[in-house]
């Protein structure tokens, strides 16, 4: 009789966590995210929010994502809004993800420029900013533990191979002078901030005869160019997003200015982006940073490279977004999400926080090794410096040039 009384009550207390186990899963786990379909940010903007598409999409298509705490799969529900590129829009929808529709995870928009907004919202309500591109350095302090960055590395570390092969490799080259031209935020800003520095650090016999800011608004060049042109320089450093790379080339090209050696941003970040608005011709050794679109590593959880490429192809035949780094970053950003909630006791958000960053080292995608430090920022998920070259069937190869470990070719300076 014991025994079975026993046998009862364990069965009842079971029957009972269970049913209290399976009330407690939500039906669907809400991610908050913007994009910019319009302005001056779309470009980088839509492949991000297309990427991270495709990901919850595969997983919605799976049954959803799984989720430790309550050891079943839960379907994501998107709620997503338009901030078109402009960041006062961006600061009320930010906040009202938050404060109305209530989501269990916050996705910044890409970039810099329309994360920082994000930053000190998240940072005041106490939740975990998933940041996919916002490199600029002033959002991973100690006094901020709601942030981590996931698809590229922080702006301070990004144009190390940049200014080290100016250092050591350039004076071999004759390169003596160099102008640095950036646009004034904090994400090409900060690059412009730490190129300048290593480059004074190395001592090397280098002078930086040209340094100017302008503003990210910046549409006609001719003006800086000719500028540029008189202190002579023997390589030029741009610090620009997309459109300011369209604009600056553009305008070289109208000029008929060539420098001797050449860096930009983003024809290795969004190659078919540049590819169609300045031509091939324009881009020829140009130096540039050489991404996971580029770079096929072997990933440990994930589509590799080929394999997201024919996913995005079949996904958005019409060709309206390109394909490029940013999308690599949105489908990045998922990825990591999804091995944190893997792991996750529940949807805290504190609980959120200590499962991404247990990923820090571990994690292998298609975009490399995601290495977090101590305050956020991404120091893994590395972009060696690249030059395009004329490649066979008159398209553009581009070759890895440094750090030495990574690199496939000797850079081609003069520039024909």
């Amino acid at each position: 009789m014991k025994r079975s009384v026993l046998a009862l009550a364990t069965l009842a207390s079971t029957a009972l966590a269970t049913s209290v186990f399976a009330a407690e899963a939500p039906a669907e786990i809400k991610i908050g995210h913007l994009y910019a379909s319009a302005g001056r940010f779309a470009s980088i903007s839509m492949p991000v929010d297309y990427g991270f598409k495709l990901w919850a999409d595969q997983k919605n298509a799976e049954g959803g994502v799984f989720v430790k705490g309550f050891n079943k799969k839960i379907p994501i529900k998107l709620v997503e809004y338009d901030d078109q590129s402009n960041t006062a829009t961006a600061q009320t929808l930010y906040n009202q993800l938050i404060t109305q529709d209530k989501v269990d995870v916050l996705i910044a928009d890409s970039g810099s420029v329309l994360t920082s907004v994000a930053v000190p919202i998240a940072r005041d309500n106490k939740m975990f900013l998933i940041d996919p591109t916002g490199t600029g350095a002033a959002f991973f302090s100690k006094d901020n533990p709601w942030i981590a960055l996931m698809a590229d590395p922080v702006s301070t570390i990004w144009p190390k191979p940049v200014a080290d092969w100016v250092s050591q490799e350039g004076p071999k080259l004759g390169i003596k002078k160099v102008a640095i031209l950036y646009a004034t935020n904090e994400f090409t800003g900060t690059q412009a901030n730490a190129a300048r520095k290593f480059i004074k650090d190395s001592g090397a016999p280098i002078d930086i005869v040209f340094d100017q800011g302008v503003p990210t608004e910046t549409t006609n060049y001719t003006v800086l160019i000719n500028n540029i042109k008189a202190s002579n320089p023997d390589m030029v450093l741009h610090f620009g997003y997309a459109a300011n790379d369209i604009a600056f080339l553009r305008n070289m090209a109208d000029a008929g200015v060539k420098f001797k050696g050449l860096f930009c941003i983003y024809p290795g970040i969004e190659t078919e982006l540049l590819e169609k608005n300045v031509g091939d011709k324009g881009l020829q050794y140009v130096m540039t940073y050489v991404t996971s679109a580029a770079l096929q590593y072997k990933p440990e959880f994930g589509m590799s490279l080929p394999e997201f490429r024919d996913a995005w192809k079949k996904k958005f035949p019409d060709n309206k977004v390109e394909f490029g780094f940013n999308s690599i970053a949105g489908y990045t950003t998922g990825l990591v999400l999804e091995k944190a909630l893997g792991e996750m006791a529940s949807l805290d958000q504190t609980e959120l926080r200590r499962a991404v960053f247990a990923q820090s080292g571990k994690l292998k995608t298609l975009d490399g090794t995601f290495a977090l430090d101590e305050l956020g920022g991404q120091i893994g998920e590395l972009t060696p410096l690249g030059q395009f070259v004329p490649g066979e069937g008159g398209h553009l190869k581009l070759n890895a040039l440094y750090p030495p470990d990574s690199a496939t070719a000797k850079a081609v300076y003069p520039r024909p």
